[in-house]
């Protein structure tokens, strides 16, 4: 399937953001920031990249916000873990590994009280599915191919991309293009094959974009 193709199929529900979401995401993120500064930074990136790529991908802007908020907030069930796991300076062993994979169905949890409504309700699902993968080897409920929530397959990607860039405490981040080789080599499997590609297409050009200015005032002005 071409992207172009493939990126018709990507229309999600229209609808409105609640006047509330800023202040009650704004109350989780401080939570986060104040047990786990740097899952916090994370989080904004990722979600400033999630937007990013649901629009290269054609999305609307209303799903881009939702593709922005599910990326917030994909790693808030961190503040579940102990942070001797979630920052262990080297290779989990298979016990921690197992501890570490609860953390989307923990953020799902702590996000729950915000369903409702047509926007968190995209957001929930988005969330507890980020780690999903194309060939179902993902967790934590084994979804494979259309099964798993667009914005999850978006999420997946950048968080990879952000992940393996940064500098970690037994490794420095990664070029880009070692970033790129393994998002190519694993497209298909791990990840959506032509959201990789706009990915790649696009990436670059995502230097010239603003931030999300109002994302930003808002969050940071519920959190002071």
């Amino acid at each position: 399937m071409s992207v172009a193709a493939k990126k018709s199929q990507l229309k999600l529900v229209w609808g409105d953001i609640p006047p509330w979401a800023y202040a009650s995401v704004a109350a989780v993120l401080e939570s986060l920031r104040k047990v786990d500064p740097e899952t916090h930074a994370h989080c904004l990136r990722v979600g400033e990249y999630s937007r990013l790529l649901a629009k290269s991908a054609g999305l609307t802007e209303y799903e881009q916000k939702i593709a922005e908020f599910s990326g917030i907030l994909h790693d808030v069930g961190k503040i579940a873990i102990n942070l001797q796991i979630t920052h262990k300076p080297g290779k989990l062993t298979p016990e921690e590994y197992e501890i570490m994979r609860t953390h989307s169905a923990h953020s799902e949890e702590i996000i729950k009280p915000l369903g409702g409504n047509d926007f968190f309700n995209q957001v929930i699902p988005a969330v507890r599915g980020h780690h999903e993968r194309l060939d179902g080897q993902g967790y934590p409920d084994k979804l494979s191919g259309e099964e798993i929530p667009v914005i999850s397959r978006v999420i997946l990607i950048v968080d990879t991309l952000d992940a393996m860039g940064e500098n970690r405490a037994y490794r420095r981040g990664l070029p880009l293009d070692v970033i790129y080789k393994e998002l190519q080599k694993y497209a298909g499997t791990q990840f959506d094959k032509a959201m990789v590609q706009i990915f790649l297409d696009s990436h670059k050009s995502w230097a010239k974009e603003k931030p999300d200015q109002e994302t930003q005032i808002h969050l940071h002005k519920k959190a002071a």
